[in-house]
């Protein structure tokens, strides 16, 4: 009984290392597409007049698909997995505060208040937007 019972434990926590090695998998999926679409997103400097938008765009797209997913998730009871793939790495490396800081810190030193406050009030009221809009459609469409 004692060998059986040893067996049992040995197998699983076989199992658990192999679990934190999928979910260390869905991490690196998630985070390689997301850096990778931000990366084509924000390369072009994307200016509207003085205003930075490639960040807002990522920012913003990346809110409205986490807010997606949340929804989706709790709808359908998702497993933790998937949130390391779709919320931690994909949104994760998708959207960017040290872009969105360092656009807002070169206006502020260029003296562009004006470009600075629409894009502090643009990033944060607008990715909030996004993602409530998100989980709303989601909602909408799967029911709540």
């Amino acid at each position: 009984m004692i060998i059986g019972s040893g067996a049992r434990i040995n197998s699983a926590r076989r199992r658990k290392k192999q679990m934190k090695g999928l979910e260390f998998v869905f991490l690196a999926a998630g985070s390689v597409l997301g850096a990778f679409l931000r990366y084509k997103i924000t390369e072009p400097p994307l200016l509207l007049g003085t205003i930075p938008v490639g960040v807002l765009a990522v920012n913003v797209i990346g809110a409205f698909i986490l807010g997606a997913f949340i929804a989706l998730s709790q709808q359908w009871s998702l497993d933790g997995k998937y949130s390391l793939f779709a919320a931690v790495g994909f949104c994760g490396s998708l959207t960017t505060m040290s872009a969105f800081a360092l656009d807002s810190s070169d206006l502020l030193e260029g003296g562009r208040y004006a470009s600075l406050a629409v894009t502090v009030m643009a990033n944060v009221g607008l990715s909030i937007a996004a993602l409530l809009g998100g989980k709303h459609i989601i909602n909408a469409i799967v029911g709540s």
